[in-house]
């Protein structure tokens, strides 16, 4: 089958590799319909993570229609359209039962197309090789465009989780979102559910015009980085992957309130304002989404009709195209189609 590889910062190819095939009782094969680019295959692509084997085929946000199943496979069927997260559990470890699925015991923490524990192949390819595919495989609701939701395993999920809890526990509160981490994808999501969710202000604070245009169409209020705070926010987020609007972020939530960063600082590790945060007993989170126990949320906010993921999207190219494409600037969320 071809597939996207990565050979080395910088040097993506599609090319032929090993069809997937049943290993395991409870695997299943996939083949892929859609796939999306998450920021951390930008950090592979630049280099940032070792130890990945060359070769290695991309991707972690994908869904498909089910071709084939393992015989301890229960509950799924050949033709069930289906979407997987990005990190790969068992279901039954003790992590799994806790639903902290990204810490699963089994796989040791294992993601697909990336090198944290053992390297699985990703998505980003005809077809894929799914362990534990009863606990791992969500069906796709009808009448959502696959396209729409690829990023459900990843991405969306990981904004879900900035918000939905918060607004759970404080309906209506305030909520600041400060955007533009990677190819920004995260930070508008984030925005959209918290409109969604129905936050009585949601502000996005981005130095990019037309992430800050998107932000505005779905109904928040979208704001230049000018480093003066924008108010005082219940719920914050850090989708900016900067360490002085992750600072402004902190200093903007109010006493007791939460705040949550879903960027992945390289290198120099940003200062925090502790003093600050323990006066105010600031919540601060960080860290991958249990992306399994979230996309349920996801996918049933947008079967509702409330969320529109699809606005988000800057190009959706066929797979003839998607190497090219990857490699292309100016893209906040890259679909591939086929």
């Amino acid at each position: 089958m071809k597939a996207i590889t990565l050979h080395g910062p910088g040097d993506v190819r599609v090319e032929s590799v090993p069809d997937p095939r049943i290993v395991d009782p409870t695997d299943a094969v996939l083949r892929i319909t859609t796939s999306a680019v998450c920021g951390s295959d930008l950090h592979q692509y630049h280099g940032r993570v070792a130890g990945l084997d060359p070769g290695v085929v991309m991707g972690h946000e994908f869904m498909g229609i089910v071709e084939e199943t393992g015989p301890a496979v229960r509950q799924l069927r050949k033709g069930d359209r289906v979407i997987a997260p990005f990190s790969i559990s068992c279901g039954f470890c003790e992590w799994c039962r806790m639903r902290l699925p990204t810490q699963c015991a089994t796989t040791g923490r294992a993601v697909f197309g990336g090198r944290f524990g053992k390297q699985y192949p990703g998505g980003q390819a005809e077809a894929i090789r799914v362990p534990f595919a009863d606990h791992m495989l969500v069906p796709l609701p009808a009448g959502l465009d696959p396209a729409a939701v690829a990023s459900a395993s990843d991405n969306i999920a990981d904004a879900w989780r900035t918000v939905g809890p918060p607004l759970e526990q404080e309906p209506g509160a305030a909520v600041l979102v400060m955007g533009g981490a990677g190819s920004g994808s995260i930070g508008l999501y984030a925005a959209a559910i918290a409109v969604a969710l129905g936050a009585e202000r949601v502000v996005y604070v981005d130095a990019d015009a037309g992430r800050r245009a998107v932000a505005q169409g779905f109904g928040a209020e979208a704001q230049d980085r000018t480093g003066e705070r924008p108010g005082r926010f219940q719920i914050t987020v850090d989708s900016s992957n900067d360490a002085e609007q992750l600072m402004l972020a902190l200093r903007c939530t109010e006493p007791d309130g939460i705040c949550t960063s879903t960027s992945m600082y390289w290198g120099e590790q940003p200062s925090l304002p502790l003093l600050e945060m323990y006066m105010k007993c600031i919540t601060f989170v960080t860290g991958r989404v249990h992306a399994r126990a979230v996309m349920p949320h996801v996918l049933e906010l947008a079967a509702g009709g409330k969320l529109h993921p699809e606005q988000v999207t800057t190009r959706v190219v066929e797979w003839d195209d998607a190497a090219e494409a990857l490699v292309e600037p100016g893209w906040t969320k890259l679909i591939f189609r086929r």
